[in-house]
């Protein structure tokens, strides 16, 4: 009896041991784990604050051709910002061809760098999709934000990028939309060269404290 006893106290302890020993394992792995994804989230932080500040201007392209699934994701990325009333009143011609990018570089005086990009973005506003009910032309704020997007994407992407307007000058507008063939729904609001960059171009410090006010100004 007494032989039984012992043996089932043993086997008894053992179980625990092994139960404890498993919980142990469990909960390193769960702050390793924890630790790993807190990680990540810094680092994707980090990165996402550096594209932010890296951002620039770039004019001084390879002449290098800008492979298509780049454009796609930084279309998407341009698709992501946020729109009033989730309207989303865009269209976003992207072009590659080289003798429509000449043709564009030709009738536009400040887009002269088109000349070495691989490819550029126009950024249109859809009057079809566009909110008609109220004062405020918010297609333009929604295509900027979008904008913005596009050049941080271009950005992370290795790539180069620079706005440059063609909305709300009739002198650039129109040739945008005779060159491409733009219906009269469609206002087009920049034309963004985008290529491989020749890093002549740098970011610039933007950060000024004076700018900033607490609570009132």
């Amino acid at each position: 009896m007494k032989n039984r006893t012992l043996t089932l106290f043993l086997l008894l302890l053992a179980i625990i041991v092994l139960a404890t020993g498993n919980l142990f394992q469990y909960l390193n792995f769960r702050d390793t784990q924890n630790n790993k994804t807190e990680a990540m989230k810094n680092d994707s932080v980090i990165g996402a604050l550096d594209i932010i500040h890296q951002r620039k201007s770039v004019r001084n392209f390879t002449g290098e051709q800008v492979d298509t699934a780049l454009l796609t994701e930084i279309v998407k990325a341009g698709m992501a910002a946020p729109s009033a009333r989730n309207l989303q009143p865009w269209a976003f011609i992207v072009v590659t061809d080289r003798i429509l990018l000449d043709s564009l570089c030709a009738v536009l005086p400040y887009a002269k760098m088109l000349s070495t990009a691989g490819a550029a973005i126009v950024v249109c506003g859809d009057m079809n999709k566009a909110a008609s009910n109220t004062k405020t032309d918010y297609w333009v704020q929604d295509c900027s934000a979008a904008t913005e997007n596009i050049l941080l994407a271009t950005e992370a992407l290795g790539l180069g990028g620079v706005w440059t307007a063609a909305f709300p000058y009739d002198e650039r507008i129109n040739p945008v939309r005779s060159v491409l063939n733009l219906p009269e729904n469609l206002m087009p609001l920049n034309v963004i060269p985008i290529g491989h960059p020749t890093g002549e171009d740098k970011p610039k410090d933007k950060w000024k404290p004076e700018n900033v006010h607490w609570n009132s100004f």
